[in-house]
């Protein structure tokens, strides 16, 4: 476990530190609040103990601050224990208010110190435990669970942050929608276990070209979501037109190689994509006009003969 001590008496922090490592942890050390908070926010610890009459900042303050930087969402519950010669109600009330956890004298006896350390090691598996389970739920909260991509619900709130960031910048912004092509057709011949295949092979190699994408420079931010049903979309903040055009066109040309039989697609016999694109060239105003023109981009990819891209005018969106 790592430990945070904190304690402006480089004795007693001696001492202390090395009851502690001496029993199995790792233990950090700071002489006053100030640097106690300096230290959580570098690299949080499993348990804080923590002094309360200090210079510079005293440890009511400090664990107050903690306790800030842990509701704004940076870091889970970290416990604190604060370390006393003198364990009065008032202290007991001021540090309960401040947001600590439990006292410990600093002359506790090995065996009870060992102990205290054993139960608040538990209680940092704990956390660990659930932190991982939390991290778990999230990725699975904004991940398609059929295909593997995010989801439209994290394609929205991700795409909300990244136009807003377009429009400060007054960056480009591309959109790429995408559809397969006769797929109500594919799934009534080969049933909907061949669709769900089909639908994940496409995903992969959607995923995989916009990923080559990132590696190699051509843009940075580019991600894929399933937009709905066989539709799928590549957002490319602050891309060039014609790095856009290169994805689409990798897009439509790697799908049609893969070659997946499609017996009721008379126009190519394999399993084929409709690309419409659309971008502007300084994002300003409202999102939704770039989606209205991609979608007329991907219609009009289908009347003229599918498996093609087909990229909307350079107006902007007003």
């Amino acid at each position: 476990m790592k430990i945070l001590l904190v304690d402006d008496s480089r004795a007693v922090g001696a001492v202390l530190g090395a009851r502690l490592v001496a029993i199995g942890h790792t233990v950090v050390f700071a002489e006053n609040g100030l640097q106690a908070v300096e230290h959580f926010t570098a690299m949080p610890p499993d348990l804080v103990l923590m002094d309360i009459e200090m210079p510079v900042m005293d440890g009511f303050e400090a664990v107050r601050r903690i306790r800030d930087l842990e509701r704004q969402g940076e870091w889970a519950w970290t416990p604190v224990i604060f370390l006393t010669a003198s364990d009065t109600p008032e202290n007991l009330i001021t540090a309960i208010e401040a947001g600590a956890d439990d006292f410990l004298a600093k002359a506790l006896p090995e065996g009870v110190l060992e102990a205290k350390m054993k139960a608040m090691e538990r209680m940092a598996h704990l956390r660990a435990e659930l932190a991982e389970a939390n991290h778990k739920l999230e990725v699975q909260a904004r991940m398609d669970g059929l295909t593997g991509l995010y989801n439209r619900r994290y394609m929205d709130a991700r795409l909300d942050r990244l136009w807003a960031e377009a429009v400060q910048r007054q960056a480009s912004f591309g959109l790429l929608m995408i559809d397969v092509d006769h797929f109500k057709k594919y799934n009534d011949h080969y049933g909907h276990l061949a669709g769900d295949e089909c639908l994940q092979t496409v995903a992969r190699l959607l995923a995989d070209v916009v990923a080559k994408a990132n590696e190699v420079g051509l843009t940075s931010q580019a991600f894929v979501a399933r937009y709905g049903g066989e539709e799928f979309a590549v957002l490319l903040p602050n891309c060039s037109e014609r790095v856009q055009h290169k994805v689409a066109e990798a897009i439509v040309t790697a799908t049609r190689g893969l070659g997946i039989p499609h017996e009721k697609s008379a126009d190519w016999g394999v399993v084929t994509l409709s690309v419409g694109g659309a971008r502007v060239e300084r994002a300003d105003g409202l999102l939704s006009p770039l989606f209205r023109r991609a979608d007329l981009s991907l219609y009009r990819a289908k009347q003229n003969g599918r498996n093609r891209f087909e990229m909307a005018g350079p107006e902007a969106p007003q």
